[in-house]
């Protein structure tokens, strides 16, 4: 999960070499915490949020196949 949020992300901003995805693995979920550098947020975000609906969405797809509920934080 995270080499995949990783790599959408970096295809989506100015910037790769900044984006950083951090794994915080709990019992009952996983959480992926998605930084950029402050002026590739917008890029993330999307207008009303759509991109990060988007990315959300990609990423609970993926995550059914393994069975485990993953979220993604944009900080």
């Amino acid at each position: 999960m995270k080499q995949l949020v990783e790599t959408i992300a970096k295809a989506l901003v100015d910037h790769p070499e900044e984006v950083r995805v951090t794994e915080i693995v709990t019992e009952k979920a996983i959480v992926l915490e998605l930084s950029v550098a402050p002026f590739d947020m917008g890029k993330i975000i999307g207008k009303q949020g759509r991109v990060a609906k988007s990315l959300r969405a990609v990423v609970s797809a993926a995550a059914l196949q393994e069975q485990k509920r993953v979220t993604i934080e944009i900080v």
